[in-house]
């Protein structure tokens, strides 16, 4: 089944969470994640064509209720993504998404999809993307601290895209181990369940945070990154929430999505607002240095960006074409004469 043209639509395509699994298992899942690396990749390269501001927050005790919205002059998009911490207590996820995409010659939107799974996808996606460009060479051990629902996905995208072999794993919960070692196993990575944050860094030259407390929290100190190391900080950021000690920081070149956004609500909130950082688009297209020695601590401080989340739509629009993966949803009010509104609503009277 064929998606409509924008000018000819009389329904919006849906990818429905269920929909979205079937796609991610028709393609396979480290070949998607390999595919989404490239299509956010290239939205990098061509980072000026993107209006950029930082995601419209809606804060609160509990958590938070994001806009993520970006165009390239062809296309827009955005997604609707909260963060609370508190729902895993009470059996909910703490991050749920959906996302639009639609064609800016029209304003008709041509894709509306589920984006919790899809955000993981595209988180570590970009994580492992990111860490072509910063990590030593010949990586092939990786610390996960932080074992919750996005572990597995960051395990296997450094897996696909970066050759990592061997995970050593940390939760401060033992459960929250337990479940990803197992949803792991027969993935061709070897497990190495760990007691501590530090027993997890040693031996790694990748260290991956991925903790959701919305706090002010020290999940790596200072004396736990060595030299040569590239930290991967992705927990769930927003103010006052914050993973690393500031002197690892200060030892560490960081390397940003759009500064405006990540000083708010990235790492570097603990730093001066002067403090320099480097934007990645930059590093992708060679206009500025990533790893420039064996010795040089990389931190990719990593808070989600429109763009990506525009990549992963696009993509999934692409792949969409020829097969049945999504549903036919009235969205839309599609009157004969577009002048003719009511007299749409007229004609719908019931008998």
């Amino acid at each position: 089944m064929s998606l409509p043209a924008p000018s000819a639509r009389a329904f919006v395509p849906f990818v429905s969470v269920a929909n979205m699994m079937a796609l991610i298992h028709h393609v396979g899942l480290e070949q998607m994640l390999g595919e989404l690396a490239d299509y956010i990749e290239a939205d990098f390269r061509r980072w000026p064509q993107f209006d950029k501001t930082p995601r419209v927050a809606s804060h609160s005790t509990e958590g938070v209720i994001e806009l993520m919205p970006t165009s390239d002059g062809e296309h827009y998009a955005f997604k609707y993504v909260n963060g609370h911490p508190k729902n895993t207590a009470e059996g909910l996820q703490t991050v749920t998404a959906f996302g639009l995409f639609s064609d800016v010659a029209t304003g008709y939107p041509m894709l509306l999809s589920e984006m919790t799974v899809l955000t993981a996808m595209r988180t570590a996606a970009t994580s492992a993307m990111v860490a072509r460009h910063l990590a030593p060479r010949d990586a092939r051990v990786m610390a996960m601290i932080g074992n919750g629902a996005q572990s597995e996905f960051q395990c296997l995208a450094f897996k696909a895209i970066c050759g990592v072999d061997t995970v050593r794993m940390f939760d401060i919960d033992p459960q929250a181990t337990a479940k990803a070692m197992k949803n792991l196993q027969g993935h061709g990575l070897t497990l190495i369940a760990c007691d501590s944050a530090q027993d997890a860094c040693e031996g790694a030259q990748i260290i991956t945070t991925c903790t959701a407390d919305k706090q002010l929290a020290t999940i790596l100190t200072d004396n736990m990154v060595g030299a040569g190391q590239h930290i991967n900080a992705i927990g769930g950021d927003c103010p006052g929430k914050t993973e690393l000690h500031p002197d690892i920081l200060l030892r560490s070149d960081i390397f940003v999505e759009f500064p405006p956004q990540t000083r708010v609500e990235g790492e570097i909130q603990q730093l001066p607002a002067d403090h320099p950082v480097t934007e990645l688009w930059q590093v992708i297209l060679g206009d500025k240095p990533g790893r420039t020695s064996d010795r040089q601590i990389t931190l990719f401080d990593s808070v989600g960006f429109a763009v990506e989340d525009f990549s992963a739509l696009r993509y999934v629009r692409d792949k969409l074409e020829a097969t049945d993966l999504f549903d036919r949803l009235d969205l839309l009010a599609d009157p004969d004469d577009p002048r003719d509104l009511f007299g749409m609503l007229a004609r719908a009277t019931p008998d």
